[in-house]
């Protein structure tokens, strides 16, 4: 298994980019697709582009098979591809793949997975 689900809808109206299809993360890092920030309020409101927070949620699209403990067996990653994360506020590397943002993180470095 490649680690990448294609028919997890990311966002409606969202397709997966053939680029991400082929973008395999190394051993435990993270492969997270960010969820778009509110562009209304609740009252219906346009935001401003300047007023909109980067969002610390977002869906793994893509993972690693994991890090070699010093047995050299492999510790498999937390989370799996389809699981809704919580980023932090600051840190991984942005990538982008065929003009979408991605996240690379490691697995260690996401602070939790929410349940549906």
């Amino acid at each position: 298994s490649s680690g990448i689900n294609a028919e997890w809808p990311l966002r409606p109206g969202f397709e997966m980019a053939a680029a991400v299809k082929k973008f395999v993360p190394l051993f435990d890092r993270v492969l997270v697709s960010r969820v778009a920030a509110a562009t209304k309020s609740k009252g219906g409101i346009m935001l401003p582009e300047s007023s909109v927070k980067k969002q610390n949620e977002g869906e793994v699209v893509a993972v690693g098979e994991g890090i070699r403990n010093a047995d050299g067996d492999v510790i498999p990653n937390a989370v799996a591809v389809g699981d809704k994360v919580l980023l932090p506020e600051y840190g991984g590397t942005k990538i982008i793949l065929d003009d979408e943002e991605f996240v690379l993180v490691r697995d260690s470095e996401i602070l939790g997975r929410f349940s549906e």
